[in-house]
C-alpha cells in the first residue's frame, strides 16, 4: 500500500516509522524542516510519566507507550530518554497535582509522599509554607524530542521511505487519496494520514467544533547558581499544584531547564498566529511558578520558545475518516509520550483497516 504521511511531529514519524516496518511504501510530508521548531514535537524535551486522574485509561497505557519506545530505541541504536522520574507539589485540596496522586493510588503505581520539611530539604529549590504536600515516582522522566526527530528520519531515510521538507499541504482531495503542495504539485496514494498538529484546521475546518488551536510559549531559564546542583539531579516536575497547571523539566542532557504552563496559552484560529516571543513573556511565564518555587526572581530568564497546540475538550485523541484520509490529533498537550505507541496503532489501524479499534485504543478505552 502507498501511504502519504502529512505531518512530521512525532506521531507522523513514528507512523512512517510503523508502516515501513510493516512493508508499505511511505511518503512523509513536512511543511518545515524535520524537527520543526514552531510544532508542538520540535522543542528539546517533553515530559513521560503515568500520572493520570482516576478512571482515565491512559496512565494504563504508559506501559505500551514505554514498550514501542524500546522498541524505537532498538531501531535507532539510541535511547533518547532520561528516566528521572516525576514529582508534584499540591497546593489545594483537590488540585490537578492531587488529582494525579489520587490517580497513581488507583492504579496501584507505587509513589513515595513526603511532607513540606522533608520535600525542601530532598528539594531545596522548593519554598517552605508554601504546599501541602510533593510526592516522587521513578516512573517519568524527559524524552528529548529533537534527538529523536533526527533519530527517525534518518531510519526513514535508511529504509526507504522518501522525506519531504519544506514541502507545505494546502489542500487534501481525501476522496482521491491526493495531497496538494503549496507550489501546486499533487501527490497520490491508497491512503492519507494527517497528523497535523495545530495545523490540522487549516486543512480540514470542519473540524473545527470539536478542536481548539492555541498558542503557548516555554520559558527556558538559568537558576540561581547554589541551587544548580539541586536541579541537575531533581526528577521533573509535573505539576506544581494550585491553579498554575505548571510542569518543569530541569537540565537534562545538556539542554536548559524548562518552565511551562498550561495557564498560559492563546485559542487562535492561525497556528502561524503571533509566533515571535513578546517582551516580558519569559518573565511572566517564570513568575507563574512562585510558590512553590523559592526565590523565582533570581531565576534569569535565557530563551522563550512558542508552540502551536491543538486540544479536544475531553484532552483525549481524536481520529476521523474522511474517505481515504485518516486524521489523527494530538493529545491535548500531554501526548508526546505516546508518540511510538500512536505511530505503531495507526499503522497497524492503516495497514489491517480496523479504525474502530484504533480510535478505541487513542481515547483509552480498550488496554
Amino acid at each position: 500500500m502507498q501511504v502519504i504521511v502529512v505531518g512530521a511531529g512525532i506521531a507522523g514519524l513514528s507512523t512512517a516509522w510503523s508502516l515501513a516496518k510493516l512493508g508499505h511504501s511511505v511518503s512523509i510530508v513536512e511543511q518545515g524542516p524535520i524537527p520543526n521548531p514552531l510544532a508542538a514535537s520540535g522543542d528539546h524535551h517533553r515530559i513521560i510519566r503515568r500520572a493520570y486522574p482516576a478512571g482515565s485509561g491512559y496512565g494504563q497505557l504508559i506501559t505500551e507507550a514505554y514498550e514501542a519506545w524500546d522498541e524505537m530505541w532498538a531501531d535507532l541504536g539510541e535511547n533518547h530518554l532520561d528516566q528521572r522520574g516525576f514529582m508534584c507539589v499540591s497546593r489545594e485540596p483537590g488540585d490537578e497535582a492531587e488529582e494525579y496522586r489520587e490517580g497513581m493510588e488507583a492504579g496501584g503505581f507505587p509513589i513515595e509522599l513526603l511532607e513540606p520539611g522533608a520535600a525542601v530539604k530532598r528539594w531545596p529549590f522548593l519554598e517552605a509554607g508554601t504546599f501541602r504536600y510533593a510526592y516522587y515516582s521513578p516512573d517519568g522522566g524527559a524524552l528529548h524530542c529533537r534527538r529523536i526527530a533526527c533519530g527517525l528520519v534518518a531510519w526513514l531515510r535508511r529504509n526507504g521511505v522518501n522525506v519531504y521538507e519544506h514541502s507545505k499541504v494546502t489542500r487534501v482531495d481525501a476522496e482521491a487519496g491526493r495531497v496538494v503542495l503549496e507550489g501546486g504539485e499533487t501527490m497520490q496514494a491508497d491512503r492519507v494520514v494527517v497528523t497535523a498538529g495545530a495545523w490540522v484546521l487549516k486543512l480540514f475546518p470542519e473540524l473545527g467544533g470539536e478542536l481548539t488551536a492555541y498558542r503557548t510559549a516555554l520559558a527556558y531559564v538559568e537558576p540561581p547558581a547554589d541551587l544548580k546542583a539541586a536541579w541537575e539531579a531533581a526528577p521533573v516536575i509535573l505539576d506544581v499544584g494550585g491553579a498554575t497547571d505548571g510542569y518543569m523539566i530541569p537540565p537534562t542532557r545538556g539542554t536548559g531547564m524548562k518552565f511551562g504552563a498550561n495557564l498560559y496559552k492563546v485559542p487562535t484560529s492561525d497556528a502561524d498566529w503571533n509566533r515571535e516571543p513578546v517582551a516580558g513573556e519569559g518573565e511572566a511565564i517564570r513568575n507563574l511558578f512562585s510558590p512553590p518555587i523559592a526565590r523565582i526572581a533570581e531565576y534569569k530568564v535565557t530563551e522563550v520558545v512558542t508552540c502551536g497546540y491543538i486540544f479536544t475538550a475531553d484532552e483525549k485523541f481524536l481520529a476521523r475518516e474522511f474517505g481515504k484520509c485518516l486524521v489523527v490529533s494530538p493529545c491535548s498537550g500531554h501526548g508526546y509520550k505516546f508518540g511510538a505507541a500512536v505511530g505503531r496503532r495507526v499503522a497497524a489501524g492503516v495497514d489491517s483497516g480496523d479504525i474502530p479499534g484504533l480510535k478505541r485504543w487513542l481515547r483509552a478505552e480498550i488496554a
